[in-house]
């Protein structure tokens, strides 16, 4: 969440970041006054216990009057700071200056493209009709076992999903991340803490609420929680990870749209980037990760164009929202395959991670992440951006040492 003293110093130009970003302004007068509130019982309570250490023996029945005060505040002040905590869960972060102000993703801002879109002398065949007539993508068999938007990925499209980790892990291990295997559960209090479980998210997640666990929507939901609670020596960071896991989502509200394939699924594997840096290094941070996902992206040799995203895009708890897309040839058209959040102290806030300076002081510090490659997708720019006229698939040459081969060619 973002720090209160600005809502009590800067509403107004709060509340404009929140209406540029579709937020509700109200909640930042909500929050005001709420913690007006807070801040008088805080005032009250702290002077009848001031009160009370200067009675003598003999002032017993003010003790208990003080007492039975005090008794009246507490519950009073445990509910304005409850309120108050759900209120500020509300308030997005604020943004940087060259986040651009738009009402949906018509308004994102393509800043670069590398590669050229092939051109092809044959009827392009989306990833569904290619997986299906080599036998490597099984829908109808999922959608029996599981019910709509599950497959099974066989064969050599299996086999490319872990030559596509493995790529992203040496890569990334070069470059001085750790590689993580984080859990896939987490608790209802960290998802809150990492802002991903805040009012209206709810029904995006998976419960189970025998275990009182939520299933991740994404490997950063458990690696942002790494350092919760601790301080970090600035000589530390950056401190970078990158994790593999599977993620689930409901995709509540997408009824409908991207049911083909496996474009938008509830089951999916995702390789993301974790960062954690002091303030002044935050938004730098930021390219730093933008710059590997292009790298990826090029020695895969997928078209693809870099947007900043705009206000009415972007993510609650983003400071600034960067995202790739990449060229889908059945579609005719670029589609989103990866994303950089900079989240600046919004989530650290909550998480109580720190960071102590060289000069002694101690700040709150900056979190990033970044997806590097989510799997489902990218294999449906690789299917279709490689296809040939036979049907067959050519693997990209930087995945064909690990693969052991060059073309994806028939059935199972």
């Amino acid at each position: 969440m973002i720090d209160i003293k600005l809502i009590r110093d800067q509403a107004d130009l709060i509340k404009s970041f929140v209406t540029r970003k579709k937020g509700n302004p109200a909640r930042v007068d909500e929050a005001k006054a709420l913690d007006e509130k807070r801040r008088q019982l805080l005032i009250e309570a702290e002077s009848l216990r001031a009160k009370r250490n200067q009675l003598t023996k003999d002032d017993v029945e003010m003790g208990k009057q003080i007492k039975a005060h005090l008794k009246d505040i507490e519950p009073e002040l445990k509910k304005i700071e409850d309120d108050l905590s759900l209120v500020m869960r509300q308030i997005p972060n604020i943004i940087l200056d060259d986040v651009p102000t738009g009402k949906d993703d018509s308004d994102n801002k393509v800043l670069r493209k590398w590669g050229t879109p092939k051109k092809f002398s044959f009827p392009v065949k989306d990833h569904l009709q290619l997986g299906e007539s080599l036998g490597v993508i099984d829908v109808e068999t999922a959608g029996k076992v599981s019910g709509p938007r599950f497959t099974y990925l066989k064969g050599d499209l299996a086999l490319m999903e872990f030559a596509l980790v493995q790529f992203a892990l040496n890569k990334l291990s070069q470059k001085g991340f750790v590689p993580v295997v984080p859990p896939v559960m987490i608790k209802p209090e960290i998802y809150i803490k990492m802002a991903r479980l805040d009012p209206g998210q709810e029904e995006e997640r998976y419960f189970m609420p025998n275990d009182d666990l939520y299933l991740i929507g994404s490997a950063e939901h458990t690696l942002g929680p790494l350092h919760m609670d601790e301080i970090i020596n600035q000589n530390d960071l950056p401190k970078r990870y990158v994790g593999f896991s599977t993620c689930f989502r409901r995709e509540a509200g997408s009824y409908g749209k991207d049911t083909r394939g496996i474009l938008r699924v509830h089951q999916f594997d995702k390789v993301e980037m974790e960062s954690f840096t002091t303030a002044a290094d935050g938004a730098q941070e930021q390219e730093l990760m933008v710059s590997i996902q292009e790298e990826l992206m090029q020695e895969l040799g997928l078209p693809y164009h870099v947007v900043i995203v705009c206000t009415g895009d972007m993510g609650g708890p983003d400071a600034r929202q960067y995202d790739i897309e990449t060229w889908i040839p059945s579609e005719n058209k670029y589609r989103e395959t990866h994303s950089a959040d900079y989240m600046t102290d919004y989530q650290s806030r909550r998480l109580n991670t720190r960071a102590k300076l060289s000069d002694g002081k101690v700040e709150l510090v900056h979190m990033n992440d970044a997806t590097v490659l989510a799997i489902g997708r990218t294999l449906i720019a690789i299917m279709e951006n490689y296809q040939n006229a036979d049907g067959t698939i050519t693997i990209p040459e930087v995945l064909r040492p690990i693969m052991g081969k060059d073309k994806i060619t028939s059935r199972i």
